[in-house]
């Protein structure tokens, strides 16, 4: 069992109901986690429209997440 904290932003944020929340599950990447989420909340965006960042650091969504890490999904952004 892995556990992270998940950041949500914008209209993730919306969706999910929360900033962020601790999750635990049988996940190893973010495209794993990604799907565990989406199993628990309705979100307006599918991955590939995402970036994720992993301890505040942009990474794939293959990359292997370790115990205790930080995941932030966030959406495009736009500006004015």
């Amino acid at each position: 069992m892995m556990n992270v904290r998940v950041r949500y932003f914008a209209q993730l944020r919306d969706a999910a109901g929360t900033g962020a929340e601790d999750v635990t599950g049988e996940f190893r990447t973010p495209a794993d986690l990604w799907t565990h989420l989406c199993a628990r909340h309705v979100f307006p965006l599918g991955a590939g429209d995402l970036r994720v960042s992993v301890n505040a650091a942009y990474v794939p969504f293959d990359v292997l997440l370790g115990d205790g890490d930080e995941v932030a999904f966030i959406p495009p952004v736009s500006g004015g």
